[in-house]
């Protein structure tokens, strides 16, 4: 489980959710969806909700893991 926990959340993909969610919020508070038509940016927690998935996305990507080589799931 702790494996599970330490390839989920490395420091880098810390990083990333937190600059992904800051800029989730800003682009809710500066371009944001003014009548509430828009799912994503008429609400600063779906906008922020969104911002930090790319980010934790966006982060993970540059991860390399001790056994990056072999991915067997399996083992």
């Amino acid at each position: 489980m702790k494996k599970i926990l330490l390839r989920i959340f490395n420091l880098k993909a810390i990083i990333g959710m937190f600059l992904g969610a800051t800029a989730g919020f800003l682009y809710y508070y500066y371009v944001g969806c003014v009548n509430g038509s828009c799912p994503i940016t008429s609400n600063p927690w779906s906008s922020l909700a969104w911002g930090l998935i790319i980010g934790w996305l966006a982060g993970d990507a540059f991860y390399s893991g001790k056994n990056n080589k072999s991915k067997n799931l399996s083992s």
